[in-house]
């Protein structure tokens, strides 16, 4: 068996590393396509993991699965081509997108599961199958690998807590231009916090310049440059943000979150409106967490799988896919979807 994990952006890494681990565990065979435009250092865990930058590489791999974390996979690679998914974001349309790449949705939870069959019998041209998603394969083997990091930032610091403060990138969802003042306020208030500040690889320059030098003037505040936000997910106490996906990754830790003007149609978690109203917020979490059963709904509706298996999960579903209907030789899309994926990704000299 032969697996493509397709890495178009340095976030997506900790995605498909749970399928890389399985996937040799199994002894297949494994190539990671790194996309250079984004992603300028990759660094395998091995030696012995092989990748490319090139897309002809890919092709001439002859893969039997391509996983993939983003939105777009050339129509003209071989193999099953499978959307792992980048997030929970459900309030933001991207997500719910059909763009005709894939083969296979690999679904997180019930909730994304019962929109996307709703989508398959429309379409009729991918099938879709329940496996969680496979960071949470990550998060459950590294559940306690930072309480020493975490001790010795708090030791450091002289601090009691961490908060993460994870803004998205999208300038009109963005809570980056309102609420710096009172994350200022917040820090200055509650002398214990840590406040890390950790941004999208996408945060425009002129905001992540403003942060850091935030960060430098204050020792109560951290600027983050891992691209990884998983780390500081679990390290954290409480998460500060707006309309990120990562809420809900921080929701499956079954930890609380306050945003700014979030957008999402349902809220399972202090939601504000006004950057002013964040110390009060927080004052009332730390008072009388009254949110938990919320973030109960989103584990048990997002993705309740969090046993460590899911990449094991997604390799069985995609096997399963190859008995039933074989390796495709590439993906019918139309005309706008082709140009899309050969500018995007450049062409291939095929195979006769």
């Amino acid at each position: 068996m032969k697996v493509v994990l397709f890495c178009e952006q340095r976030y997506a890494i900790s995605i498909l590393e749970p399928l890389q681990d399985e996937s040799l565990r199994r002894n297949y065979e494994v190539l990671w396509f790194i996309d250079k435009r984004n992603i300028k250092d990759f660094k395998p865990i091995s030696d012995s993991i092989s990748w490319t930058t090139n897309i002809q590489e890919i092709y001439d791999f002859n893969p039997d699965l391509i996983f993939v974390p983003c939105n777009i996979v050339p129509y003209y690679l071989p193999g099953v081509k499978i959307q792992i998914f980048h997030g929970y974001a459900a309030e933001k349309k991207d997500h719910w997108v059909i763009r005709k790449y894939f083969d296979m949705y690999m679904t997180q939870g019930p909730f994304f599961t019962e929109g996307f069959k709703r989508l398959e019998k429309k379409y009729k041209t991918f099938e879709v199958l329940e496996t969680g998603w496979t960071r949470q394969d990550w998060i459950f083997k590294h559940l306690n690998s930072f309480n020493t990091y975490k001790n010795e930032l708090l030791t450091k610091y002289n601090k009691k807590e961490i908060v993460l403060y994870a803004p998205t990138f999208s300038p009109s969802l963005t809570s980056l231009p309102f609420i710096k003042d009172e994350l200022l306020r917040l820090v200055n208030e509650y002398k214990d916090i840590l406040l890390l500040l950790k941004f999208h690889p996408l945060t425009k320059e002129e905001w992540v310049k403003e942060y850091k030098q935030l960060a430098i003037e204050n020792n109560s505040i951290l600027w983050i440059d891992d691209n990884d936000v998983t780390k500081y997910e679990i390290i954290s106490d409480l998460m500060i943000s707006d309309t990120s996906s990562v809420v809900y990754e921080f929701l499956l830790l079954n930890k609380p979150v306050i945003t700014l003007n979030n957008v999402a149609k349902d809220i399972y978690w202090n939601n504000i409106d006004e950057a002013e109203k964040l110390l009060s917020t927080y004052n009332n979490i730390k008072t009388l967490d009254d949110t938990k059963h919320l973030r109960e709904w989103i584990v048990n509706n997002y993705d309740p799988y969090l046993d460590g298996k899911v990449a094991s999960r997604m390799l069985d579903g995609g096997i399963d896919y190859i008995k039933r209907k074989g390796v495709p030789k590439e993906k019918k899309v139309n005309l706008w979807r082709k140009y899309t994926s050969v500018k995007r990704f450049g062409r291939i000299v095929r195979k006769n």
